[in-house]
Formats: C-alpha cells, sequence, structure tokens
C-alpha cells in the first residue's frame, strides 16, 4: 500500500500557504551582500527580481516553483524593496524568455550548492529504511522527516508523490521485513504453540492469549500467587530463550502492542508471517510484563496493604493507649520532680527520698508506670514510630504461600552491598518448610541456619531475636518479614533487580552491546545525526552555550526591574502579572454555555465522523477486504461508546435497527477496533485539530509538552497508588497526554499515581499516532533535571523547561574566565568537556538504546 501524507502537509508542500509571517520573510528572503552582488550581474529589475525571488523561494520551499512570480505580494514586495527594482509590475515579463529562469535556477543551484533529488535518492532511502527500521514510524512522520533531511542537504524536493511513494515504498519494506525475520526464528513445534494461543478451550469463553494478557487486579497474598503462576506458565512456552538482538527492541513492543489489544479473530486472518511475528513479540513482551505486574503488585502489597495497615493499627494504638501513657508519665514526672527539689547541700538519705516520693505517688503505681513506659520505649538505635514492625509480623499468613513462588519463579540478581540480602531471600522457602522439633518449636527457626547479619539493629533485632524466645532459635515470622522489607527497599532502589523484567530489571543490563550495539550503531547515529567523535558537535554547543551568556548579559538593561541578581549572585526573574478576564469575557462564558446542546456521546460520534471522513474510514476489517455491511459507522459508534462508557453492549443495543444488534456489534467490536484502527482514526482527529484556524495562529506543531489528567480508580487495581493531595483516601493514577501547539492526544500513556513525566515525554514521542514530531519540549519545575536535559538534547529535541525555581538551579558554563558581566556569580557550574568526551561513547549507547526502544526513558 502507498503510504500518503496528510493533506496538510500535500497543501504546503511546494507552494505557499498563506502569507509567510516576518520571521520568515526575514530569514528566508533577506538578501545579504553576497546575494545582491550574484543578484547585481542581472540585467533589467525584471531579471534581477527574478532571480532574487527564486533565490528566496528555494530557500523557503525546498524547491523551484513552475512560475517564480506565483508568491503572496508581501513576498513579492519585500524582495523588490531589497533588490530597488521599483514595483511589482517590473515582474510583468519575466516569464516572457522560458529559458531565463531555467538560466537563473541552474546558476541558483550551482552557487548555493544545491542538488537534483536524484543525486541523494539512495542516500535518502538508506537514511528512511534506517529511520523505518528502528523507530517504527508513520508515513506523516517519515514524509516529514525526509523533507526536513532534504533541506538540511540542499536537495532540491522532488515532486510530491515521488517523495510519497519512496516513504511508503521503504517503510512497508521494513515492515515485511521486520515480520520475516521475527517468523523466520520460529521452529515448526513453536509455531503450532503460538497459534493453538488464539483458539478458545472447550471450557473457557476467551481465547488462552486473551487469559495471558490478563494481569491481577486485586491486592492480596492470593492474587500474588496467581501472578506469579502466570509467569511459570509463560516462561514454560519456551520462547524466552530466542535471540530477538536483530530486531530493534522497539519495533518488538510496538509489535507486541497489537497483539496485546488485538482479538484473536482478528490475529487469525492475519497473514502467517506477520500473525507469528505478532504473537512471538507478544508473548516475550507478556513474559517482561507478567514479571513487572507481579512486582508491581508485590509493591503495592507491602507498602500499601501490610505495611501500611500495620502502620495505621500502631497510630490507632497509640491513641488508645494515649490516657494510660498520660497518667503514667504524669506520675513518673511527680517522681522525679521531687528529685530536682531535694536541696543539693543537705546530706539526704536515699529512704527518706523515698519517703518524699512515696508522699506524692505510691511506690506501687510508680513501679507500674516505669513498667508500661519502658514497654513503649523504642530500643537504642531504632527508627522512631516502628513499633508497627510488630504488628506487620502477625500478618505472616499474607506471604506465607507466595514468598517460596517468589523465589522459585523470578530470576533476581543484586549488586555486591545486596547480595546478602538476596541470599537470605532465597534461603526463605527452605526455612518456611522445615518441620517442628522439641528443640525449634513451630514458629521458630534455627539461630544457625539464618542469616543475622540481614537483621538490622533496633526493632527487628528486637523481634527477631525475642528475649522470650526458646535458646538458639529466631521468630520465624519476624525473620521472614525482616527479610522481606530488606528486599523490598533494594528491590525499589535496584539493587536487587529481576533480570527478565522491563521496569524491575537493571537499568544498565539493557542497554545495547556488544555485537547488537554495533549493528545499531550506524543506523541509529545516522537516524539521530549523531558523529561518532564529539569533537565538532561539543565545539559547536561551545560557541552556543558562549553566546547565549553573551546575549543574556546584554539583555539585562533592557529588561529593567523584571531580572535582577542578588548579593548571593543568584538570578531572579519577576513573576509576570495575571491577566484579569475582561467584563465581555466574564459575560460571555454562560452565553455559550447556554448555547452548547446536551447531545448523547453516541450523536457526538457519529457527527465527528461526518466531519472527519478518515476517522470511520480507519477502522477496516482484520480481514483486509472491502466491508460488505451497511451503516458500519453507526455500529462503530456504538461499540466505541460501550468501550468509552464501560457500559457493555446493552444500553447501546437496539433490536428494530439492524446496525445496532448485538451480534453486529459484537462482529464489528472483534474484527474493526484494534490497536492499529484506534491509532489510525486518531490520525484525522489530530489532523482536523490542527487545520483549526485558531490552533495555526497559536504555533506550527512543533512545540509539546505533556499534561497529566489525574484519576481516582474507583475498583481493585494495582497500578492505582495512594496521592491524598489528588485522591483523597483513595487511589489513582495518571492519564499521561502528549500535546502540541496544534493538537492534543498525540500519544497517550496511563501510569500509577503521581510520578515525574520529563522522561515519559519521551515515550510518548515515539509512539505518536500522528501529528508533527515535536522539536521543542516544555515542562515545567517538577520534571526538570539536568539529566533529561542533556538526554533529550542527543535525542534531538530542544528542552524548554519553565523553571520556577530559577535562583536555586545551577547554571553551567564552560571557560572559567569569560566575562559574563552581573552574570559571573550566576555561571557558577562548571562543564567539563574532557569529562563528556571521556563517556560520550557510553552517551551515544545510552540515546541509541532509548531510541530503538531496548530501554524506556523513565
Amino acid at each position: 500500500m502507498v503510504a500518503e501524507p496528510r493533506s496538510e502537509r500535500e497543501a504546503a508542500y511546494g507552494r505557499f500557504v498563506g502569507t509567510p509571517s516576518r520571521a520568515e520573510l526575514e530569514r528566508f528572503f533577506f538578501l545579504d551582500d553576497a546575494d545582491k552582488r550574484l543578484i547585481a550581474r542581472r540585467r533589467g529589475d525584471r531579471n534581477r527580481a527574478g532571480f532574487a525571488l527564486q533565490l528566496g523561494t528555494v530557500r523557503f520551499l525546498g524547491m523551484f516553483l513552475a512560475d517564480p512570480t506565483d508568491v503572496p505580494a508581501e513576498v513579492i514586495a519585500y524582495v523588490i524593496k531589497q533588490v530597488g527594482a521599483g514595483d511589482a509590475s517590473c515582474l510583468d515579463g519575466y516569464m516572457g524568455r522560458r529559458a531565463t529562469r531555467f538560466e537563473h535556477t541552474a546558476e541558483i543551484a550551482v552557487e548555493y550548492g544545491y542538488r537534483d533529488f536524484a543525486a541523494a535518492e539512495k542516500q535518502l532511502a538508506r537514511w528512511l529504511d534506517d529511520r523505518a527500521w528502528t523507530t517504527g514510524e508513520g508515513p506523516t512522520a517519515l514524509f516529514a522527516g525526509a523533507v526536513r533531511w532534504l533541506r538540511e542537504r540542499l536537495v532540491l524536493l522532488p515532486g510530491l508523490t515521488t517523495l510519497r511513494r519512496l516513504v511508503g515504498r521503504v517503510r512497508d519494506e521494513a515492515m515485511q521485513r521486520l515480520w520475516d525475520v521475527l517468523a523466520a526464528l520460529i521452529l515448526p513445534r513453536q509455531a503450532r504453540l503460538l497459534e493453538r494461543l488464539l483458539i478458545v478451550p472447550d471450557a473457557s469463553r476467551i481465547s488462552d492469549l486473551e487469559r495471558l494478557r490478563t494481569g491481577p487486579t486485586t491486592i492480596s497474598g492470593k492474587s500474588m500467587a496467581v501472578a506469579l503462576e502466570r509467569i511459570a506458565e509463560l516462561a514454560g512456552l519456551g520462547f524466552g530463550s530466542l535471540d530477538l538482538s536483530g530486531v530493534p527492541p522497539r519495533r518488538v513492543v510496538e509489535l507486541a502492542r497489537w497483539g496485546m489489544a488485538g482479538k484473536a479473530p482478528a490475529l487469525r486472518r492475519h497473514p502467517r508471517a506477520r500473525r507469528l511475528a505478532t504473537l512471538l513479540a507478544t508473548v516475550v513482551y507478556l513474559e517482561a510484563k507478567a514479571i513487572d505486574d507481579a512486582l508491581e503488585l508485590f509493591d503495592v502489597l507491602m507498602v500499601n496493604d501490610l505495611m501500611a495497615r500495620a502502620q495505621r493499627q500502631s497510630a490507632a494504638e497509640k491513641v488508645r493507649q494515649y490516657p494510660r501513657v498520660s497518667r503514667d508519665a504524669a506520675r513518673l514526672a511527680a517522681a522525679v520532680g521531687v528529685l530536682f527539689e531535694s536541696p543539693e547541700d543537705e546530706d539526704v538519705t536515699l529512704a527518706e527520698i523515698w519517703e518524699a516520693i512515696d508522699d506524692v505517688v505510691p511506690r506501687s503505681e510508680l513501679r507500674a508506670a516505669l513498667e508500661s513506659i519502658a514497654g513503649l520505649t523504642p530500643v537504642p538505635q531504632a527508627d522512631p514510630g516502628g513499633e508497627w514492625r510488630a504488628l506487620l509480623v502477625e500478618r505472616y499468613t499474607v506471604v506465607r504461600k507466595f514468598v517460596p513462588l517468589l523465589v522459585r519463579t523470578i530470576d533476581f540478581g543484586a549488586t555486591a552491598e545486596a547480595a546478602a540480602v538476596l541470599d537470605a531471600l532465597r534461603d526463605l522457602p527452605d526455612l518456611m518448610d522445615s518441620r517442628a522439633t522439641r528443640r525449634i518449636p513451630a514458629g521458630y527457626l534455627d539461630e544457625q541456619l539464618v542469616a543475622l547479619d540481614v537483621v538490622p539493629t533496633g526493632w527487628w533485632q528486637r523481634l527477631v531475636m525475642a528475649p522470650e524466645r526458646p535458646a538458639g532459635t529466631v521468630d520465624r515470622a519476624a525473620y521472614v518479614f525482616c527479610v522481606l522489607e530488606q528486599f523490598h527497599q533494594r528491590l525499589r532502589g535496584r539493587d536487587i533487580y529481576a533480570t527478565a523484567s522491563s521496569r524491575w530489571t537493571d537499568p544498565g543490563a539493557r542497554l545495547l552491546r556488544g555485537p547488537a550495539w554495533e549493528a545499531a550503531r550506524g543506523a541509529v547515529l545516522n537516524a539521530l545525526e549523531l558523529p561518532s567523535d564529539p569533537g565538532e558537535l561539543l565545539a559547536d554547543l561551545t560557541r552556543t552555550l558562549d553566546e547565549a551568556w553573551r546575549h543574556v548579559a546584554g539583555e539585562l538593561d533592557a529588561a529593567g526591574s523584571s531580572v535582577s541578581i542578588d548579593a548571593e549572585g543568584r538570578l531572579h526573574v519577576a513573576s509576570l502579572d495575571a491577566i484579569p478576564d475582561p467584563p465581555s469575557l466574564t459575560a460571555l462564558r454562560p452565553v455559550l454555555e447556554r448555547m452548547v446542546p446536551r447531545v448523547d456521546i453516541g450523536e457526538v460520534i457519529l457527527e465527528v465522523m461526518s466531519w472527519q471522513p478518515g476517522f470511520v474510514e480507519a477502522f477496516t476489517a482484520a480481514s483486509g477486504g472491502e466491508t460488505r455491511l451497511a451503516d458500519l459507522n453507526v455500529t462503530i459508534a456504538a461499540a466505541l461508546t460501550a468501550h468509552a462508557l464501560n457500559i457493555g453492549y446493552t444500553p447501546v443495543i437496539s433490536p428494530g435497527v439492524a446496525a445496532l444488534t448485538r451480534a453486529r456489534i459484537s462482529h464489528v467490536d472483534q474484527n474493526y477496533l484494534r490497536a492499529d484502527t484506534y491509532a489510525g482514526a486518531n490520525v484525522p482527529l489530530i489532523k482536523a485539530q490542527a487545520d483549526i484556524a485558531l490552533a495555526q495562529a497559536l504555533g506550527g506543531g512543533l512545540v509539546a509538552g505533556v499534561d497529566g489528567i489525574r484519576f481516582v480508580v474507583p475498583v481493585p487495581s494495582i497500578y492505582a497508588r495512594p496521592n491524598p493531595k489528588y485522591f483523597g483516601r483513595r487511589r489513582g493514577a495518571t492519564w499521561l497526554n502528549l500535546i502540541s501547539d496544534q493538537s492534543v492526544g498525540l500519544a497517550s500513556k496511563v501510569v500509577s499515581g503521581t510520578p515525574r513525566d520529563s522522561l515519559h515525554i519521551v515515550d510518548l514521542i515515539y509512539r505518536q499516532d500522528g501529528g508533527r514530531r515535536p522539536e521543542v519540549i516544555i515542562s515545567d519545575t517538577g520534571s526538570y533535571s539536568d539529566i533529561a536535559f542533556g538526554l533529550l538534547q542527543l535525542l534531538g529535541f530542544a528542552y524548554r523547561p519553565e523553571l520556577a525555581d530559577l535562583p536555586d538551579a545551577k547554571l553551567w558554563r564552560l571557560d572559567p574566565a569569560a566575562d559574563y558581566g552581573p552574570l559571573n556569580a550566576a555561571a557558577r557550574g562548571r562543564i567539563d568537556l574532557e569529562r563528556i568526551r571521556r563517556h560520550y561513547p557510553d552517551m551515544l549507547r545510552l540515546v541509541a538504546s532509548i531510541h530503538t526502544g531496548a530501554v524506556s526513558a523513565h
């Protein structure tokens, strides 16, 4: 299938769409002294004006026009004024002699180094192939990238159809190669296993693939055991040992997205190579995701169920004990008060002191108060408030079943510092299964068999080595929870990691290395336009940074009171005053609210379909054939409504309407609603937003950021996390939406709780459904870090964070001797170029790993 660029790009390709802005006129049509000397060689105003107009046009459009005078009047006026050719009428005769304009285009091409497309077509095809193979970008993004690639290299743009067909052919070939490479790895026996996943067993209502795709939802020890059994079943399929290093990991994940969302009947209709490749990618993805789900559940179980509940119970117990503790503390305080009131210069016997104390507090009550307070006092070196661990130990039955499965099912690794904790965890199954003896009663473990060196001083030592325990033993429940807490802490810090996981793995282990890195290196560096040697790149960045410092220093006086530098050299920027809403806007709001009609969501979907035919056309049959269903748009709108509102089919069924029967909706749901059709349907919606005049006035779609919308999750979910600020006493998740200065909904993902979004945005950009690939990334202070800044720069994005804490931010310079005037004190950070050069190969490997999808950015 020939890939087609979107209509807005067709409209802008090789022609003027509207009048260029003032900035564009000054950038592309300004004539410098060298330009004017070349233009001055022409005879007559019309030739000088025509030559200058063609020069500016090729800079602006990347190609020459068949009619060089077919440009906006503002462009003609701007050019003519520079060449001193009078008015626009001087161009009337420029098209009279056909050879003249061709001579001018040839001379411009020679003087300024422009090349014909044929000379660069093979090189562009290689670049497109590298880009399509490593990223899986759609035709729109590849087309935009091809145009940018050609213009940067001064290659004249070809005809629209020529470039469109090249992009489509290269992308289709890369996709077919992906399917063939993966399918070739599968043995006949393995192929039969994969095909069997799409079959619905007799005793089940869903296919095995659907069952394996469904992760845990409830938070309990029983759910943890089921999640671990799911890992064992996936590992038993035997696909984890296949070598997929010849395929960019991002492409495997992309295929797995379709396999995770596609219905079994739809997947069965794929051609064999595509079907096997999709199923293989899905199973490989599921092996890692199942581990991720299990460890995510373990994290939630430990933090929000076991430990949080014990902490709540401990806090409630403190409140319950408060009256008694207050009375006991008052008795002790009264006794100590007697000691302080005793005269220091008189000989007072101990009997007299006790007699004085007994007059205030009876000795029996004082002894009881002391024992009560001593029982509540933290042990030496224990963290304050850690007494909740005693209540945690009482939940031993929750972890009893899943801990042995956790150890035997998931392969963990550890750093040297955490190795002892991991060894202790691996010993737990045998210890928990040990039988009671006369010397080691039930509920206790042999002290010689446990790793006491992992038991920290404080509360755990007090609980594990309880004074009332039998000699030579330790408390079993306390020891198990002690090891689990140490393991959990180190797992969250990745000192302990799951080797086959995606989220909980060793961050450095999944980076491209060895043959995989060498195979991907050339294609990735070409796609990102990064040099192997950092010399020239660092020189350009050094020059840019120095110019930026000098520019800002020169503009301080013009900024006035809005920018200041304090005595410590910190830079302060005054906040902008809020612009109040004018009364007319305030009055307009209720008027507009009354004008907006109340409609059903299904009617809204149908109306959007009437505006954007491409929206419904994107929902194609899985078989690839033409649909034979009448009123397909009505059925799709019903299915989308049922999914969007999570209400099932019943409310949208209308027995008297052929397009709204249960069988019809179910058929369309299984055969037309897939991950790829959802993404395809999103493209015209993104395009429609970008076509709105107001959106175009706001920008060109090259500036993007992530907007997080937080939702309370009303059902049990391991991915819902607490945050009292946003969710109150409930749990929730955040829907991250990639937005640009023209469109919303470019890409989205759901994440647990309320995480930082600066690095999630990289993953969203690489999975865009449509729209222009952003060049500038905006974020707020909470998402900024120097590491994120450098990473986004190497990935080809300009990062512009809005820093609310600018005075506390560390600003960096290269040359300590450079004089930046009042900014010298602000530029207190020193960039070490030699250190960058030493680590540049590792930086490239990290960037390439993110670009190919070997690791995620967050």
